[in-house]
């Protein structure tokens, strides 16, 4: 609906600058003897419709074909070329119609470069308007989806945070540390250590769009050695990226919910040990796979994981991350995400 009410505004602006344009025009060209001004004028109208739509078409064209912002200088390029085109080829025809010239009169170069200069100069200033109104609509998304994803990247955070700082992980952490402390201090030296990693990594990247898949696979380590002290014979993890990927890109701690949502829907047992793999596929994916056992009693959640690594995904350009459940398996691949030397050129394998 809202498009709807745009378009409709966009067409009462253009007939209503049709009609003024067209006005304004009648007193450009001088009258011929005999002639009459509401003449004159109808004619003025009919060249400024045709012109003007024509100019519309080739307008909404060029911006489908060359959407972003990176690229307004191509598509003004190529748009004013083929307007120019347009008036070219159209005008002596329109001409030698409306005024029952000959094409060999319309194509006259007085009158016909006076018409070209006059046609132009009035489809520049028309088209500076639409292309001011287009690069400002463009911003204020821009402005809108940043804004949407900031927020959404503090809800992730504070989701995570939360999760972390209840009272049931920070007991368990602590009894682990505790138990550790008695037994191996060496052990218990490493696992503060990694606690310390988890909540650096944590608050160093919270305000990130994205992160290099090294560090995140490195902070992943980190969380699951914490995980492995409290499951350590009944908890499997194996991580098998290619060192080629690792500067590749993906939103920050897309890995870290992933596994956790393994740990959280999952039974671990001795009976029933968790095997989670971590690996890249076809050079185009990060999957994170689990055997399939789940709980009837899941701990409390929110349910929001998958959707909140989805929505920032979108942001990219990609909507949709793979989610596959089997009998045996339960298994998500998100994009890899590629970034340029240029800070907003990203481009999604």
């Amino acid at each position: 609906m809202q498009i709807g009410r745009y378009y409709l505004k966009e067409v009462h602006f253009r007939w209503i600058g049709i009609l003024v344009v067209s006005y304004i025009m009648t007193f450009v060209h001088e009258p011929e003897e005999g002639e009459v001004w509401w003449m004159n004028l109808v004619i003025a109208v009919i060249y400024t419709a045709i012109y003007w739509n024509g100019a519309v078409l080739l307008f909404l064209y060029f911006r489908k074909k060359f959407p972003y912002i990176k690229q307004t200088s191509k598509r003004l390029l190529l748009t004013f070329s083929a307007v120019f085109s347009f008036i070219l080829l159209f005008d002596p025809l329109i001409c030698s119609v409306l005024h029952m010239k000959s094409i060999q009169e319309a194509y006259e170069p007085g009158a016909f470069f006076m018409n070209m200069t006059i046609n132009l100069i009035t489809v520049v200033i028309i088209a500076s308007f639409y292309e001011n109104a287009f690069v400002f609509d463009q911003w204020k998304t821009t402005v809108k989806v940043n804004e949407a994803l900031k927020n959404q990247q503090i809800r992730t955070q504070f989701e995570v945070l939360q999760n972390q700082m209840s009272p049931h992980f920070l007991f368990n952490s602590l009894n682990t540390l505790t138990t550790l402390i008695a037994e191996d201090q060496k052990i218990a030296i490493d696992f503060t250590e990694k606690l310390s990693e988890v909540y650096r990594y944590i608050l160093q990247n919270k305000e990130k769009e994205l992160v290099r898949l090294g560090e995140e696979v490195s902070f992943v380590k980190s969380y699951v050695f914490l995980l492995q002290m409290r499951y350590p014979e009944n908890l499997g993890v194996k991580f098998d990226v290619d060192e080629k990927y690792l500067n590749q890109s993906i939103p920050p701690l897309t890995l870290q919910i992933l596994v956790e949502n393994s740990i959280k829907h999952n039974i671990i047992s001795k009976s029933h040990p968790l095997q989670i793999d971590i690996y890249v596929e076809n050079g185009k994916s990060i999957v994170v796979k689990n055997n399939l056992q789940q709980r009837k009693v899941i701990e409390k959640s929110t349910k929001t994981g998958l959707d909140n690594i989805r929505k920032r995904y979108a942001y990219f350009g990609k909507p949709n991350i793979d989610v596959i459940t089997t009998a045996q398996n339960f298994m998500v691949a998100a994009p890899l995400i590629k970034v340029t030397n240029e800070t907003d050129n990203l481009v999604s394998y």
